[in-house]
């Protein structure tokens, strides 16, 4: 019955074809389904995908990449069986996966598929043209060149060449060589030549000082010596050339004589020279993968589509098949075909019809109520979950009705519901193993190298032998949020205070309730509460000017009644120098007896404690106010210190008064004797502990530490007030508590070290050790540790390694430390030492070496252990590093040896049957190995003496000193926010397949050393969620996978933007590694409007891409089937934050894509191009607003000035377009370099860094942190002048523009922006400009998106030409311009007599973010003025495409706008007609606007000087961030923005004629018309073209010039202009439904 039921159902479906085929063919086949097809392809050339596989490998491990080679050398013979791309791709995985292990190599395999290491390839190219360029040759100078000819590279190439921001260009091979070593001091073309270098020792020595630079990706081969001389190879794997050069190089790296390095280039002119699989990828383009696709249904409320046929068009068809299997409204086609396969036309032409019809852009409100519902239901229910997700909402306007026909379980609904009492309905959320990802900006890119991470990571711990359940743990666990809040501990007597709030007589009238912290008081207002909440101790040295500085801050501060409990701490830096170069010695006595002149901070200290102890603290606080006085009276410049008889003279001045005796007697006796010295020392002292003295001069707010300036202490005040808030309403403070002492003894340090409590951007060096543990012979697993007392036994989760220069002074004395380190008791830490030598190591550094290793080998479990070390320590200092003995008296260091041994109880028999013995050859050599694992594992040159703390590495610098307290510093830090969570976790492992005697604490200690330094080099964000709650049970996919260390939490709506994207990753992911997945749904409930009105499309690449029949790379495109033939479409690319696309191919309009236009052709194509990779950055000053102006510029090492930009006051961001390549970013000549200079990252301020390098190597761009910092003496120099004469007339524009830059005008032509003619000054008087053009030239900018607005925007230009003698510059907006209209426009700019240029901005990632495109293009119009032209760029003219201009536009350029940065025409008011859509008039704008005009955004004027100056684009996106986030809010956005604005960001209103349009403004001002607008009618809604035709009288004839010309350009005939009609362009939309105005922005 049921195979009855079932054929009967078949021939149904076939009656059912065959009269539906019928139909079809009578329709014709214009209306067969059409489909698009999208690529983006890279603007590099494309790169070998052989050497591809390298750059990944060395990613997860570096010596990998040296593997590889060898592996594919090896094989190299068995190439005959690869035919074709895909058999070469096959073959380099199969050799890549042999090196790794699953997951890792399944990641390998698909990242190689996506090409992400080809930016890496494209940064070697520009290195290898810099080598060339550095030896220019001649053309014989290489000799026996195989065939004579150089290469020629394509026209395509060299117009690539041309392009300045792509530095990556492919060098030619160089006289048709392929290989050649660079070593600095010359190029070697022959493996002949290079051995000849490499035999004579002095050629070696002479070239090593001119060494070419290394950088941190480079691969440095394992063998090397790291002081040998640098060889780098450039070449390709595969050519012979490089097979001989590498086995030379190896060769000699082995016997030490160089350093080997190989940059991978294959040289355009070489693919003949290397094997079939070494050229796979580098002849196609690089289509690039990893963004999405969006054909989005358009609103024509405004028919604004162009009527012009399009002649010619590319007819490339898709090779690729469709996937029949996926259900149509029902039916199953590949099962309907494989039954009745002879009825294959009907049967698809049926298909074709189904999915054409089922579009949907409405539904009623009954249906779409539960949509969201249905949707998590269906994917619930689905067999696949994720691929359901995916085609549902890829395809939702096809499968909407469909959906909203199912019937909705209620357990789902409940659960959904139950879940959003949680989470707000819509929230995406998504982590990976417990750490929150940024799900709106991820990327595919970013989240392969998050999950490389996570997969290495637990491919070393399982090397390691942790278990597989331990692994899982560790990789979810979250460190603790890392604190700022480290208080240091500074009660003692040496404070100062100046005043006591809770008991001083002045502050008696203030309230006592500490509750009235709590009440709400008005900004910046004070609250006067009499109890100590504040105190501000200062650290200063009395005797510099900025110290004297801060006492003046103090007086004042405390003389207005500050509610502040102010306090000094004072000290003497000239002896803490002393103490410093006595090696940080903290006895006393060594200083007192210096009977040198005393210094001036030591006397004002001695003086200030005299009279507070003789005349009260007030009086000693007036004391140093004098000196301070009396220094400023006298001095030449406000930062000279005070002399001796300033002091003397305020002293005398301050106890004069109140004296008993001569003032000047008192001085001399006390200077005579000294008073007080003891205390002035412990002072210094004190600080010295604290470690406060290489801050100069620092404030303590409750002990935390803060700069010295005002700035800073008001910064403090409201940093620590909501703490004490928060405490108070909590009860944890009440009016009884001592604030200061509940603070510091809760938490807080007792010493302080900027170097390792990392201050602002800069983030501490870490280096991983597991890898180092897991080579066998790793210098690592050779170190016995030393413990504090009785405590070897116990876990140790802080390991410090020292690592020891034995020659230096220093050296010695942090091995001093360390052992005092352990001796004072440290529970959780325990001691290593690496010794290391730069050369030639003396004898007695060799007998101490070994007698210090003989003792921790041997002896590390004895009580006296640490004694007889610290006396040895002080033996070999005292003796030899200062006293430097002859070697001669090694037999005195052995019995001084014997001596200690025996007076701290250790057997002498290790000693006496080692020491005498050793072989200072070994030594020498374990020295070496050391040198080359502190510089291949830590990247520490030779001589260097650092601490390593479980993977953290900080190297001693020559300034200050280094206490073993700095190393409980350490500890205790180190372990509170990186060590303790693993610890605890590895301490409960239940280890297997381990041997009982192997499993010691020190084994464990190893472990938690080894895991904690690995992770701590994870990058990852501190935030995570707790997904748990929310239940799974009917709304959730979930996917186990016991085996697998990487587990996905995601809450997700299916139905939104985030969730087209999401569905897409997690399928990938799903495929290559197989992650364990939680996700749940969690859709909008009771959904009013279709929550996705697009299809979609995530390209992601696969083994497809590459051909299987030639070796040709075809890459990845977005493919989309049957898309609905009469509905308008418009194309978005949804790409990576850091990319800037732009179509290069595209024959149709991609704004407005109407497929049943499309004739024969099925496919529509678009090509974009990655046109280059966005640098962006936050520039900041330490304790300052971001220096908002300063002027950065960015290049090349030979071309140091390729792009600029300024620095928005907005976070201090700023951006720049790059390449791949190595780039230099530095300050612009000028103010900026004149105030500021780069500072390190978290450095002091260093003047000779001038530039700061930066490398993309890959394609997710970089952020980059920028400090500077003012240049001693400009600190309160402004980088911005103001001119803030009103007269803002050209002539004096002048003169005051150089105020804020002296070369403002000078150096910023090459912005952001791009082609163009030559970038001269746009101010400039030209004398003689284009077409006999004279006078001053006008700047105009205007904006286009679509066929029809570039149609407009050619007249816009005729009719302002037609109209001016003057030069004209165009700046157009690039990233939405069509591929013809950047053909046309350069023709036509050679035609018509102008200039133009392409201009360019991203939209900065913290900028609310707009979704619709035509909102973002009137974002673009208003929102980055002050950054999107060039410094050089004065003033510019907005004018809207569609506008036609009648009078010479240069009278409006000259117009005085009375200092306004802005000029906009008020909207004009004598059509009464329109009187009711005059909303300005009344309501929220009749109010906000209070009396001001409401101004039209169709044309206005910047004033781009006073612009910047003024920070207007900076106060616009600040007033745009707060109400963009409302949806109901700027619905005009690029209009209703600056007039909403105004009242910060003033607007001159220009006279009503510079701006008519008939909506507005009535016939009877149209005479006087000097623009017109052809602003949409909110009456009518009559289509643009219609209107244009009617009411300009001179349009049509502009328009035919302007399409004839084009025509000729693009080799189009133009057919005879059509009159005026009514309908001209009703048949091109007749898609009509209410929404978003198209243009409303004009109203």
């Amino acid at each position: 019955m049921e195979a009855r039921s079932r054929s009967g159902f078949c021939v149904l479906i076939i009656l059912l074809c065959v009269s539906f085929s019928g139909i079809v063919s009578v329709c014709g086949e214009s209306r067969r389904p059409k489909n698009v097809q999208v690529a983006v392809r890279a603007k590099w050339e494309g790169t070998p995908v052989l050497l591809e596989a390298g750059e990944l490998l060395s990613k997860e491990w570096k010596d990998l990449y040296w593997e590889f080679i060898e592996v594919w050398l090896r094989a190299e013979e068995d190439e005959s069986d690869s035919h074709t791309a895909r058999d070469c791709l096959k073959r380099i995985i199969k050799h890549g996966r042999s090196l790794l292990s699953d997951p890792l190599a399944s990641l390998f395999e698909f990242s190689l598929i996506l090409r992400s290491a080809a930016p890496r390839l494209v940064l070697y190219r520009q290195l290898a043209e810099d080598s060339l360029s550095s030896f220019p040759l001649s053309d014989d100078s290489i000799s026996n060149n195989d065939s004579g000819v150089i290469a020629e590279t394509s026209e395509e190439n060299e117009s690539k060449r041309s392009d300045p921001l792509l530095v990556g260009v492919n060098p030619k091979s160089p006289g048709g060589k392929c290989c050649w070593v660079d070593t600095g001091g010359a190029l070697f073309f022959d493996v002949a030549e290079l051995l000849l270098w490499l035999h004579n020792p002095a050629k070696l020595a002479e070239d090593s000082f001119q060494q070419p630079e290394l950088f941190d990706f480079d691969h440095i081969h394992f063998d090397s010596h790291t002081i040998s001389p640098v060889a780098i190879l450039y070449g390709a794997l595969g050519t012979d050339c490089f097979r001989q050069f590498h086995v030379t190089l190896v060769e000699a790296a082995r016997q030490g004589r160089i350093k080997y390095v190989v940059r991978p280039v294959l040289p355009s002119g070489c693919e003949e020279k290397v094997g079939n699989c070494g050229t796979v990828g580098a002849k196609d383009s690089l289509n690039l993968g990893g963004y999405g696709v969006e054909l989005a249904l358009k609103n024509m409320e405004y028919k604004a589509m162009d009527d012009s046929a399009i002649k010619k068009g590319v007819t490339l068809e898709d090779p690729r098949t469709e996937d029949l299997s996926q259900e149509v409204r029902g039916f199953i086609f590949s099962k309907i075909l494989e039954r009745k396969p002879e009825l294959t036309s009907e049967i698809m032409a049926f298909r074709d019809y189904l999915l054409s019809s089922t579009v949907s852009d409405t539904l009623d409100v009954w249906e779409l109520k539960d949509l969201g519902h249905q949707t998590a239901q269906r994917i619930v229910h689905a067999s696949d979950p994720l691929q359901s997700m995916q085609e549902i909402n890829q395809n939702f306007p096809s499968v909407v009705s469909s959906l909203s026909r199912m019937k909705l379980s209620d357990s789902v609904k409940d659960e959904i519901t139950a879940n959003q009492r949680m989470i707000p309905p819509g929230k995406s959320l998504m982590a990976l193993n417990g750490a929150l990802i940024n799900i709106e900006d991820i990327d595919l890119y970013l989240l392969v190298d998050m999950v490389q991470q996570e997969l290495l990571l637990a491919d070393q711990f399982s090397k390691l032998k942790v278990p597989h359940s331990a692994i899982r743990k560790l990789l979810s666990t979250m460190s603790p949020p890392e604190s700022n809040m480290l208080r240091v501990d500074f009660r003692s007597a040496h404070v100062h205070y100046l005043n006591n709030l809770e008991e001083d007589a002045m502050y008696k009238r203030w309230r006592s309730n500490i509750n009235e912290i709590l009440m709400p008081v008005f900004p910046g207002q004070l609250r006067y509460i009499r109890k100590n909440l504040f105190h501000a101790v200062y650290v200063l040295d009395p005797a510099t000017s900025h110290g004297l500085e801060c006492i003046d801050l103090i007086i004042s501060l405390y003389e207005n009644n500050f509610p502040m409990r102010f306090g000094l701490i004072l000290y003497s830096s000239k002896f803490i120098k002393k103490i410093e170069d006595g090696g940080g010695d903290l006895h006393l006595s060594a200083v007192e007896n210096d009977s040198q002149k005393e210094d001036t901070s030591s006397l004002i200290i001695r003086l200030f404690i005299y009279i507070k102890e003789n005349y009260g603290i007030k009086t000693a606080f007036q004391f140093l106010g004098n000196i301070n006085r009396l220094r400023m009276e006298s001095a030449e410049s406000v930062d000279d210190s005070p002399e001796m008889h300033h002091v003397e003279g305020a002293f005398v001045e301050t106890v004069l008064p109140q004296a008993t005796s001569p003032p000047q007697d008192i001085l001399l006796k006390l200077e005579k004797e000294k008073t007080n010295n003891e205390l002035s020392q412990e002072s210094s002292m004190f600080v010295f502990k604290l470690g406060l003295y290489k801050l100069k001069s620092c404030l303590l707010m409750n002990g935390l530490v803060f700069d010295s300036s005002e700035e800073a202490l008001m910064n403090a005040m409201n940093d620590e007030l909501p703490r004490i808030q928060e405490q108070v309403y909590y009860g944890h403070i009440n009016s009884r508590t001592d604030i200061l002492d509940k603070f510091l003894s809760e938490s807080s340090i007792s010493r302080y070290n900027p170097q390792i409590i990392a201050e602002g951007k800069a983030k501490p060096r870490f280096v991983s050790l597991s890898s180092s543990v897991l080579e066998g012979e790793s210098v690592i697993n050779d170190i016995s540790y030393l413990h504090s007392p009785n405590t070897i036994d116990d876990l140790k989760p802080v390991t410090q390694l020292l690592v020891v220069d034995i020659t230096s002074i220093r050296g010695i004395k942090l091995l001093h430390e360390g052992i005092l380190y352990l001796i004072r008791g440290s529970k959780a830490g325990r001691l290593g030492v690496i010794f290391s030598a730069k050369t030639d190591t003396d004898l007695p550094a060799l007998l101490f070496m070994k007698a210090f290793e003989i003792t921790v080998s041997s002896y590390s479990h004895k009580k006296n252990v640490l004694n007889f070390l610290e006396h040895l320590c002080s033996f070999y200092e005292q003796n030899y590093i200062f006293a430097s003995s002859i070697a001669a008296e090694s037999v005195a260091f052995t019995n001084k040896v014997y001596e200690l041994a025996e007076s701290n109880e250790l057997s002498l028999k290790a000693y006496k049957s080692d020491l005498p013995e050793f072989s200072i050859d070994i030594m020498r050599k374990r020295l070496n190995k050391v040198v080359q694992f502190l510089y291949r594992q830590l990247g520490l040159e030779a001589g260097v003496n650092a601490v390593i703390t479980n993977g953290r590495v900080t190297v001693l610098t020559n300034e200050g000193t280094f206490l073993s307290h700095d190393l409980n510093l350490l500890e205790s830090l180190e372990f509170k926010q990186r060590i303790k969570h693993i610890a605890e976790i590895i301490e409960e492992v239940q280890w297997q397949d381990i041997d009982p005697d192997v499993l010691t604490s020190k084994f464990v200690s190893d472990i938690v050393m080894s895991v904690s330094s690995a992770m701590a080099l994870r990058d990852r964000s501190s935030e995570s969620a707790r997904f748990e709650i929310l239940s799974a049970e009917h709304s959730a996919v979930i996917i186990e996978n016991e085996n697998s260390t990487v587990h996905i939490d995601a809450v997700v709506d299916p139905l939104s933007p985030v969730g087209q994207k999401v569905a897409s990753l997690l399928r990938v992911l799903r495929q290559y590694i197989q992650p364990s997945m939680r996700i749940v749904l969690n859709p909008m409930s009771s959904l009013v409007d279709l929550p996705l009105k697009n299809f979609y499309r995530y390209v992601v690449p696969t083994m497809d891409d590459f051909s299987s029949t030639d070796y040709a790379v075809n890459g990845p495109k977005a493919f989309f089937a049957n898309m609905p033939m009469s509905k308008t479409l418009t194309m978005n690319l949804d790409v990576p934050e850091p990319w800037l696309v732009e179509p290069i191919i595209a024959v149709y309009d991609l704004d407005n894509i109407l497929l049943e236009n499309l004739g024969d052709t099925r496919t529509l194509q678009a090509v974009f191009e990655l046109e280059a990779l966005v640098l962006t950055g936050h520039c900041s000053e330490k304790d300052h607003d971001p220096p908002r102006g300063l002027q950065l510029i960015l290049g090349t090492k030979n071309m140091p000035h390729l792009v600029d930009t300024i620095v928005m006051a907005n976070l201090g961001y700023w951006q720049m377009k790059v390449s791949p390549g190595v780039w230099y970013l530095q300050l612009a000549s000028g103010r900026s370099s004149e105030l500021y200079v780069l500072k390190e990252n978290g450095g002091g301020s260093l003047d000779n860094l001038l530039s700061k390098r930066i490398t993309i190597n890959d394609l997710r761009g970089k952020v980059v942190h920028l400090e500077v910092a003012k240049k001693k003496g400009m600190e309160h120099e402004k980088l911005l002048v103001s001119n803030d004469d009103d007269n803002h007339s050209q002539g004096k524009k002048k003169g005051t523009h150089n105020n804020w830059n002296s070369n403002l005008l000078k150096w910023a032509a090459g912005f952001i922006g791009g082609s163009g003619q030559a970038k001269k000054d746009e101010n400039t008087s030209m004398e003689h400009g284009k077409g006999g053009r004279r006078g001053k030239p006008i700047n105009i900018f205007s904006i286009a998106s679509g066929h029809l607005y570039e149609r407009f925007l050619k007249i816009m230009i005729l009719s302002v030409l037609k109209n001016t003698n003057r030069p004209v510059k165009f700046w157009f907006i690039k990233n939405y311009l069509s591929p013809q209209f950047k053909d046309v426009i350069p023709r036509m700019a050679q035609e018509y007599g102008f200039e133009y240029e392409l201009i360019t901005y991203k939209w900065p990632s913290w900028l609310h973010k707009q979704k619709e495109k035509q909102r973002i293009i009137w974002a673009y119009k208003i929102l980055f003025l002050d950054v999107i032209f060039p410094l050089s760029l004065e003033k510019v003219i907005f004018v809207d495409a569609d506008q036609v201009v009648r009078a010479d536009m240069g009278e409006l350029y000259d117009m005085d706008i009375k200092g306004r940065p802005l000029a906009y025409t008020p909207f004009c008011d004598n059509n009464k007609d329109m009187d009711g859509y005059r909303f300005w008039r009344q309501g929220f704008w009749k109010e906000h606007l209070r009396g001001k005009p409401y101004h039209i955004s169709a044309l206005y004027v910047v004033d781009l000087v006073k612009f910047r100056e003024t920070a207007a684009g900076d106060n616009l996106r600040v007033f745009y961030e707060t109400l963009s986030k409302d949806p109901n809010s700027l619905s005009n956005l690029d209009q209703d923005l600056p007039n909403y604005a105004q009242h910060n960001v003033p607007i001159f209103s220009l006279p009503q004629e510079w701006l008519w349009c008939e909506s507005w403004c009535g016939n009877a001002t149209k005479s006087k018309a000097k623009t017109i607008d052809l602003c949409n009618n909110p009456m009518t809604k009559e289509p643009k073209l219609q209107g244009a035709k009617r009411i300009v009288s001179e349009w049509v004839d502009l328009d035919s010039e302007a399409r004839q010309f084009t025509a000729k350009i693009l080799g189009d005939e133009v057919s005879p202009q059509e009159p005026a009609s009514p309908n001209a362009s009703q048949n091109s939309a007749t898609d009509s439904s209410s929404g978003e105005d198209e243009d409303r922005a004009e109203l």
